[in-house]
């Protein structure tokens, strides 16, 4: 790993909202796959596949419809306080299932509490993609998070798998949603004092298209993004079939016995794992070749397991769960970069939908295969999915990283400044383009009283202490503003700002700053306000000072 990227993971590191963010989603990663497992155990212990089938489906088809409508709910809302709901229904949902197992309640009551459980699940990856890109300061900042959540989530694939079994053979499907019920409550409170954070949504002033039109239009409208949400729902098809092949290969290619079927998915697993962690190696790249070159060496191996011994099968499979997940991080990155931040959520709740429908349709996909031709079809046609697609539409990959030129960092930057909110989406990002990036050390001027100000600066991270004839008047942090006084005005700085610690800033030169502001009349209206809250502080300060001692204040 560079040292370029050591650096972007330990700014990454500094930010606690983040770092709150990563902890809650493991939590929520675990309990997703646990539950899943505990709950098809005990539904084929009540009544068989079928059951188990059936059970699989119901859970899956209502999350994916969850998905459709809470990712608009988050583009029109805080995407916290999604995230902040779906988890705190998650925990309430594992919680009745819990108790409705322990209390041996009717096996429909105890699938009615898990389907409500499974279905707030898909509240969690939409918010969170809008998220993340409000919480980091930079985009390779956002890059390396998306390394660390996707890491995480293979690395929750191996313990909820480990945890599962010992819960299952040293207690019972209860004992799982009961440590589950606790996890989801522990997130819930890691990820409450993101309520806090100000997202501030822009009112009817947005008339521009971007604004107005429909998740739909959008992807129908960029093929770029609806190539991406594609090739999530094929990924999740082939996840979906490969939970079936595992078994098929063990007992019908290999001849090794169901036993095996479990060693095989852990050499996926550690393949993911490690895989996983050398995404790092991957920020500051361009990802349209790698979402290429992971989609055909995926296929490539799982279509050359049909020939293998079974120690070069455990290999390929390795090198299939490895590209899988090089491929998941790559596509959701290109996909956070190339729609539009106030759109994210909802084209990222399309895409919790395909995953949905896709886990559903993999696992019909594999005995309807081997109908046709057994088991040798199934393999070949599950590992064609992933390269048909890219090969058919390799020059828009490939090209990818070109249209991917929104700067989703600095919007949702600017999406949380009061006085830009309100800016169309068209606007908001032509502002974003024309902001310039600049690292303060501690102790260092942002700005100093007296001097003609030529810039607007909004924090991205860091803490800045703002003084007035040297006193100490505030203290600002990530997502507040300073300078549009000396810019509405024509008059020197009225005060100075000096970086505390480390600062992350971006600036914005006077004529951008003023074409954005007086462009829009509720803008302007705002910032004139803004202006005289400051003026009207500034005199109650001096009023302050003059008074003589002992007076009354």
């Amino acid at each position: 790993m560079s040292l370029e990227s050591l650096q972007v993971f330990r700014s990454l590191g500094r930010q606690h909202s983040v770092l709150r963010i990563v902890v809650a989603y493991t939590a929520f990663a675990v309990c997703e796959f646990a539950t899943w497992i505990a709950m098809l155990v005990y539904a084929y212990e009540q009544g068989g596949p079928t059951t188990a089938a059936v059970v699989a489906v119901a859970q899956l088809l209502p999350a994916a419809g969850v998905a459709l409508l809470v990712g608009p709910l988050a583009d029109r809302r805080s995407p916290a306080a999604v995230l902040i709901g779906g988890y705190a229904v998650q925990a309430l949902g594992m919680g009745a299932t819990a108790v409705l197992l322990l209390s041996d309640a009717t096996p429909l009551a105890v699938y009615v509490g898990a389907v409500v459980g499974a279905t707030a699940i898909a509240a969690t990856r939409p918010a969170q993609s809008a998220l993340v890109p409000a919480l980091t300061s930079e985009a390779d900042q956002l890059m390396a998070c998306n390394v660390v959540i996707g890491w995480v989530e293979n690395l929750s694939l191996l313990l909820a798998g480990v945890a599962t079994g010992l819960a299952l053979t040293f207690g019972s499907v209860a004992d799982v949603y009961v440590g589950a019920a606790v996890l989801m409550a522990i997130s819930t409170f890691l990820v409450l004092p993101l309520r806090r954070l100000p997202f501030t949504r822009r009112t009817n002033v947005d008339r521009d298209r971007a604004a107005t039109e429909s998740t739909a239009q959008l992807l129908r409208h960029d093929r770029a993004a609806l190539l991406l949400v594609c090739l999530i729902g094929a990924e999740f098809l082939v996840i979906g079939a490969l939970d079936l092949l595992f078994v098929v290969m063990a007992v019908d290619v290999l001849d090794a016995g169901a036993a095996w079927a479990g060693y095989l998915n852990t050499a996926y697993g550690a393949g993911a794992l490690v895989f996983g962690a050398l995404a790092a190696l991957l920020i500051g790249r361009r990802l349209g070749p790698v979402v290429v070159a992971t989609a055909v060496v995926c296929g490539l191996a799982l279509a050359a397991s049909t020939i293998s011994g079974l120690a070069v099968v455990m290999v390929l499979l390795a090198v299939v769960g490895g590209t899988r997940a090089l491929l998941d991080v790559s596509v959701r990155v290109l996909l956070q970069r190339t729609v539009p931040p106030h759109r994210l959520a909802g084209v990222f709740g399309v895409a919790e939908g395909l995953l949905m429908i896709g886990l559903a349709a993999g696992s019909l996909l594999v005995p309807f295969l081997m109908s046709l031709g057994g088991a040798t079809l199934a393999l070949l046609g599950t590992a064609a999915i992933l390269p048909a697609l890219v090969l058919a539409f390799l020059p828009l990959l490939m090209r990818l990283d070109q249209h991917a030129r929104v700067p989703v960092v600095e919007i949702s930057l600017l999406r949380q400044l009061p006085l830009f909110a309100q800016l169309p989406a068209t606007s908001l990002a032509a502002v974003a383009q024309r902001l310039e990036r600049i690292e303060l050390a501690p102790g260092s001027a942002l700005v100093r009283e007296g001097e003609i100000g030529e810039h607007y600066y909004a924090i991205a991270e860091g803490d800045v202490s703002v003084l007035q004839r040297g006193r100490p008047i505030a203290r600002l942090g990530r997502a507040d503003g300073l300078g549009e006084i000396a810019l509405m005005r024509s008059v020197p700085r009225t005060a100075t700002a000096v970086a505390e610690t480390r600062v992350l800033a971006y600036r914005l030169d006077r004529d951008a700053f003023m074409e954005a502001v007086t462009g829009h009349r509720a803008v302007f209206e705002l910032a004139e306000e803004i202006v005289r809250g400051h003026a009207d502080r500034d005199a109650a300060r001096d009023a302050a000072r003059e008074q003589p001692p002992g007076a009354e204040t």
